[in-house]
């Protein structure tokens, strides 16, 4: 079932929310990390199955609690938040903390209503979702996985032409990249990769030419 794809960059720091909808009107939204009103008015006549988040940082997370309540109120019915891996609830927890530290309003910090393990499978949107566990830039970051639809929602593990930053004290350079190697390379090669930030790219193209798996 071919589904249909809305990008909505989100708060000063630029991060793609990820709307994805059936043609029966079903969708999920990835990574509001802000501007929950306006992600909501985007995802207008869409029946919202659940909220993902790919990991614990601010910009992906920060504005999942309005949008659960919108979307909740719209619908007469919960919309869960899904995600990341509980290694990144330290994160989760802090968002309002480092909002006000960075001077961004508006965001809150999350309690998701589901955990989800490396291997879980989502049945969302007539498709099944795999959850591919790759830390490094967060110990809890997720990557969702949708064969059928040859689309890969990457939030800041892999980007067209670098990865994710690394320089955080829980961050680790090789673990990101060997899980990038080992859960994503593996894709085929004309999968598309939806990143946090910046423009999509291919599994092929960034196996080839990425500049961090060319040293």
């Amino acid at each position: 079932m071919k589904l249909i794809l809305r990008k909505v960059t989100v708060t000063p720091i630029r991060q793609n929310c990820t709307i994805l909808s059936d043609p029966s009107g079903r969708a999920i939204v990835v990574d509001p990390g802000g501007e929950s009103l306006r992600i909501a008015h985007e995802t207008g006549g869409l029946h919202i199955e659940a909220i993902l988040l790919t990991h614990g940082h601010l910009d992906h997370a920060g504005g999942a609690v309005d949008l659960k309540v919108l979307l909740t109120a719209r619908q007469e019915g919960e919309v869960p938040v899904i995600g990341p891996l509980r290694d990144d609830l330290f994160l989760l927890e802090r968002i309002e903390e480092q909002a006000a530290s960075l001077g961004l309003n508006g965001m809150k910090s999350v309690i998701p209503d589901r955990f989800l393990e490396d291997g879980d499978i989502l049945p969302l949107l007539g498709h099944e979702i795999e959850v591919a566990h790759v830390p490094g830039h967060t110990p809890g970051h997720v990557v969702f996985i949708l064969r059928q639809a040859g689309l890969v929602i990457a939030g800041d593990t892999l980007f067209r032409g670098t990865v994710g930053r690394t320089d955080f004290p829980y961050g680790n350079e090789q673990q990101l990249l060997d899980g990038i190697r080992n859960r994503l390379f593996i894709l085929p090669d004309d999968t598309v990769v939806l990143p946090g930030h910046g423009l999509p790219t291919t599994i092929g193209e960034e196996r080839r030419c990425n500049p961090a798996f060319q040293r």
